[in-house]
């Protein structure tokens, strides 16, 4: 079955562009324009990634996406925007954004970014009950987990974006921020930086 894409976006000669696009590689693309029926129309097609415009027409695409965690909590949503401002893109991924592509952007990239969204979407059919350790108030999928490991930096931005570019590194330095943030109540937890290297995950 061809992988859905959800899309949102008024401006409706790119909208054109992209959706055609995106179905000539095999995608199938769902596409609304009007933000106020994004969110049920998100929910009545069950897409497998969401691509959302920011800036759109009675709900924005922070609001969607907020909506959309509700309802999902592991669907990949990419935000497609002019703005870049380091506050918008902290929002962005606190509200469970995925990733940012900047416009004007070209086909290839926006493609790249979604294939590697859907490489690393959770498996929603894998049991995890006997693979789960919790630690203070957070699970842990051990069997995926690099153990007593310093994960690289570079490694890190190739596997998640597919190329270690200024933008992808900044946006990585916003999901390290949001991971501490969601670790600073537990003294047990803590993510370390190694200097000219990576991260370390440590748990005291």
């Amino acid at each position: 079955m061809a992988t859905k894409v959800f899309y949102v976006e008024d401006e409706l000669f790119l909208g054109k562009i992209v959706k055609e696009s995106l179905e000539s590689r095999g995608f199938e693309v769902i596409m609304e324009s009007d933000g106020a029926k994004a969110t049920a129309l998100f929910q009545k097609s069950n897409p497998d990634i969401c691509v959302l415009d920011i800036m759109l027409p009675n709900k924005d695409g922070f609001t969607i996406a907020d909506e959309i965690r509700e309802i999902n909590e592991n669907v990949p949503i990419i935000f497609l925007t002019a703005k870049t401002q380091t506050e918008d893109v902290v929002k962005g991924f606190t509200l469970g954004g995925n990733d940012y592509v900047r416009k004007p952007f070209s086909m290839e990239e926006l493609i790249v970014r979604i294939q590697s969204q859907l490489r690393n979407k959770p498996d929603s059919s894998q049991k995890i009950s006997g693979d789960k350790v919790t630690i203070g108030k957070y699970n842990f999928q051990i069997n995926r987990q690099n153990r007593h490991k310093i994960i690289d930096r570079k490694d890190i931005l190739n596997l998640l974006w597919g190329n270690d570019s200024f933008f992808n590194s900044r946006n990585l330095d916003v999901y390290i921020t949001k991971l501490r943030s969601y670790l600073k109540d537990d003294p047990a937890l803590e993510i370390i930086t190694i200097k000219g290297i990576g991260y370390r995950f440590v748990v005291a």
